[in-house]
C-alpha cells in the first residue's frame, strides 16, 4: 500500500467545488452499532501513516510541552470519539443499515512526512473485514433531512425557504448552502437552547447523534493551523502567490455571501441566528466550547469544514456524519452513491467498501477523489503523495498534477455578442457556457501536456476574426461550435497556441518561491511549495507542447481544406475524373441552356 495521506477534514468531490464563474438566478450578493467494542487507544493498529485534519492538533516544536500538550488532546479527543460511539452504539440502528466501524482516536505517525505527525479522529474497524466488504451503509433521507444527511436542496428548499429569496443562489454555492446548515445545527445544540431553525424535525436519538458528530468537529482555533482559510493572513498570501487556483477567490466569494447574509437574514434576528454559540463537548456540564456561528467569520469556519468532510454522492455534494471520520489513503475507495434497503424498500444512499482486509481496530481509509494538488490543499488541508510526486495511485489511471488557466471573451471584442450567443444558445443544451471559462493543465509522470480539447474549441471561437468572421453568420449558427472542434485556419490556430503558451507563461512568471531545502521552511510553507512545485511542472509541460504546436500549423487540415473535401472539390477537374462530385452528366461549363 502506498503511504496515505494524512490531515484530513473530510473528502470531496471535483466539481462539486466548481471554481468556473456561473449565471446566477438570483443577484450576487453583498448589496445583492456499531459492534460494541470499548475503545482501546493501544489495540488502535494503522497499517500506514495518514493523513487527515478531520480532527486533528499540531505538533509541537518542544518535545515536553508537546508531550504534555498531546496528553491533553489524546485525553480530549478520546471522550470526542466515546461520544459519538456510544450514540452509535445506542442509535445507529436507527438510520444505517449497515455499520462495521467505530470512532477512534489515531496515534500520530512516526512517518517522517511532517504531514503525518498529527493526532486525529479516525475510522476503525470493529470486526475483521475483506476486501470490498460494505462498512457503511447509509441512507440519504435527504427530501425532508430526518436522517443525518444534509444536502444543499435541505437548505435552500426546506431549512431556510422562509429566510432566503427564491432562487437564492450565492457565490460560494452549494458548499454555502452546506455550510449555514451546518451553522444551524450548532445554533440548535447551543447550552441555552431556543437558538436556530427547528428544522429538520428528527427523532429524539438521531438528534442525539447529530449532537455527538457537531461536538467533535474542529474547533476555529484547530482549524487555523489545519485549513487555508483559516490560516493567518501572511500564509494566506504565500498559498496566493504559490498556485494558479486562487485562495482569494475564494476567500471574496465567502465576504461576499456572508456580508449580504449578515445585512440581509442574520442580524434581523440575532436570537435566532446568534453570532456564536456555546457547545458542549464533553459528559461535564460545565464543559462547553464557544464557537463562532452566523457572522462572517462563523460562515467561513463553516465553509472551511464542509469543503474538507463532503462528499460528491449520487449528483449532489453532501455532507454524511460518522461516516467522514475516515481520512484519506491514495489506493483507497471512494464513497459512492447505491441503494440501502430500508423496512419499505430500497432509499437512496452512499457506501463505503474496506478496499483491503482489516483486522478488528484496524484503521479506515477512503479516498477523496482524484484532484490536483492545490484543489486538495484548498478542500482538505493536505497534498497526497501521489498528488505532490505526481503519481498515479492504483485506483486511478488519470495525472493529478494539474494547474489552473483562465480565458475570456474581451469586451473589446468585435464579435462579442455573437459569440456570447453561441456560448448560450449553441454549446451544450443543459449547461450554457460563459464568457469566462477556467480549465486545467495536466502534469506529472506521463503527461504530455496536451491541453485540454475543450480549451483549445473554446479558444478557436474566442480568437475567430479577420478573414474566418464569415463563419459567425446566422447561417453558419447551428454548426459554429462544431466547427471549433477542428482547426478553422492557420491564422486562428497560430492565436490559439499563443494565448496557451503566454498564458502558462505568465502564471510561471507570477509564481513566488524558490525551491529552497524544506528544512528551512514551515510545514504551511512547505505545503505551498508543493503545490508550486507541481503547479510548475504541470505549466511547464503544457508551455513546451505547445511550442510544438506551433512549429506543425503546417500541417495541420483547416476549415477550407475539410469543407472542399465534403463536397468533392479537393482535386484538380478533368473530364476523366468521375469522383470529383459534379454527378453523371454536369461538369463546369456543361450546361446546354437556351438562353
Amino acid at each position: 500500500m502506498m503511504p496515505t495521506v494524512f490531515f484530513a477534514l473530510c473528502s470531496a468531490s471535483l466539481l462539486s467545488l466548481n471554481l468556473l464563474p456561473r449565471v446566477h438566478s438570483f443577484a450576487r450578493p453583498h448589496g445583492p452499532r456499531l459492534g460494541n467494542v470499548d475503545i482501546l487507544l493501544p489495540s488502535l493498529k494503522s497499517s500506514s501513516p495518514s493523513h487527515s485534519c478531520r480532527h486533528a492538533a499540531s505538533s509541537s516544536s518542544s518535545s515536553s510541552s508537546s508531550e504534555t500538550e498531546s496528553a491533553a488532546q489524546t485525553k480530549r479527543l478520546q471522550t470526542l470519539a466515546d461520544l459519538a460511539n456510544d450514540a452509535l452504539r445506542s442509535h445507529g440502528d436507527e438510520i444505517f443499515k449497515t455499520v462495521r466501524a467505530r470512532v477512534g482516536v489515531v496515534p500520530p505517525s512516526d512517518d517522517s512526512d511532517f504531514q503525518s505527525r498529527f493526532l486525529r479522529l479516525g475510522l476503525v474497524a470493529a470486526s475483521p473485514l475483506k476486501n470490498d466488504d460494505v462498512v457503511f451503509s447509509y441512507p440519504l433521507y435527504d427530501s425532508d433531512g430526518s436522517g443525518l444527511a444534509m444536502s444543499p436542496s435541505l437548505a435552500a428548499k426546506y431549512v431556510y425557504k422562509d429566510f432566503l429569496p427564491r432562487g437564492y443562489d450565492g457565490w460560494t454555492g452549494d458548499v454555502g448552502l452546506l455550510a449555514m446548515l451546518l451553522l444551524n445545527e450548532m445554533a440548535r445544540l447551543d447550552v441555552d437552547g431556543g437558538k436556530g431553525v427547528d428544522l429538520p424535525r428528527r427523532k429524539e436519538g438521531i438528534q442525539s447523534m447529530m449532537a455527538a458528530w457537531i461536538a467533535s468537529l474542529p474547533s476555529e482555533e484547530e482549524m487555523r493551523n489545519l485549513h487555508p482559510l483559516c490560516w493567518e493572513e501572511e500564509d494566506q498570501e504565500t498559498l496566493q502567490s504559490s498556485s494558479t487556483k486562487k485562495i482569494y477567490r475564494l476567500l471574496d466569494d465567502i465576504e461576499d455571501d456572508s456580508s449580504w447574509l449578515e445585512e440581509k437574514v442574520w442580524s434581523s434576528d440575532r436570537l435566532r441566528f446568534p453570532a456564536s454559540v456555546a457547545l458542549r463537548t464533553g459528559n461535564d456540564a460545565a464543559a462547553a466550547e464557544t464557537r463562532p456561528c452566523f457572522s462572517p467569520r462563523g460562515f467561513r469556519y463553516a465553509v472551511a469544514l464542509v469543503r474538507s468532510r463532503s462528499f460528491f454522492v449520487d449528483g449532489s455534494l453532501r455532507l454524511l456524519p460518522y461516516l467522514d471520520y475516515a481520512n484519506h489513503d491514495d489506493d483507497g475507495r471512494e464513497v459512492t452513491a447505491g441503494g440501502v434497503g430500508t423496512l419499505w424498500g430500497s432509499a437512496k444512499g452512499a457506501l463505503l467498501k474496506s478496499s483491503r482486509e482489516c483486522n478488528a481496530g484496524d484503521e479506515i481509509r477512503v479516498s477523496y477523489g482524484p484532484k490536483g494538488p492545490a484543489d486538495y490543499l484548498l478542500d482538505h488541508g493536505f497534498v497526497p503523495d501521489a498528488c505532490a510526486s505526481g503519481k498515479t495511485s492504483s485506483t486511478s489511471s488519470s495525472a493529478v498534477v494539474t494547474a489552473e488557466l483562465s480565458f475570456e471573451i474581451e469586451e473589446s471584442d468585435r464579435f462579442r455578442d455573437d459569440k456570447l450567443d453561441i456560448l448560450e444558445y449553441e454549446t451544450y443544451e443543459s449547461a450554457p457556457m460563459e464568457p469566462m471559462q477556467v480549465f486545467d493543465v495536466a502534469g506529472g509522470p506521463g503527461a504530455t501536456g496536451e491541453p485540454d480539447p475543450a480549451m483549445i474549441q473554446f479558444l478557436r471561437l474566442v480568437k475567430l476574426r479577420g478573414k474566418d468572421a464569415f463563419l459567425l453568420e446566422s447561417i453558419f449558427r447551428k454548426e459554429v461550435w462544431g466547427f471549433m472542434s477542428a482547426p478553422v485556419s492557420e491564422e486562428n490556430e497560430r492565436l490559439v497556441v499563443n494565448a496557451v503558451i503566454d498564458a502558462c507563461q505568465n502564471a510561471l512568471s507570477e509564481m513566488e518561491g524558490e525551491e529552497n531545502d524544506n528544512s528551512t521552511l514551515s510545514e504551511k510553507q512547505q505545503l505551498c511549495a508543493m503545490v508550486r512545485n507541481s503547479e510548475r511542472q504541470a505549466l511547464e509541460r503544457t508551455c513546451i507542447y505547445m511550442k510544438q504546436e506551433a512549429e506543425a500549423l503546417d500541417l495541420k487540415e483547416y476549415y477550407q481544406e475539410r469543407r472542399l473535401k465534403s463536397l468533392g472539390l479537393d482535386s484538380e477537374w478533368s473530364p476523366e475524373n468521375d469522383d470529383v462530385g459534379w454527378g453523371g452528366n454536369r461538369v463546369p461549363g456543361g450546361a446546354d441552356y437556351d438562353w
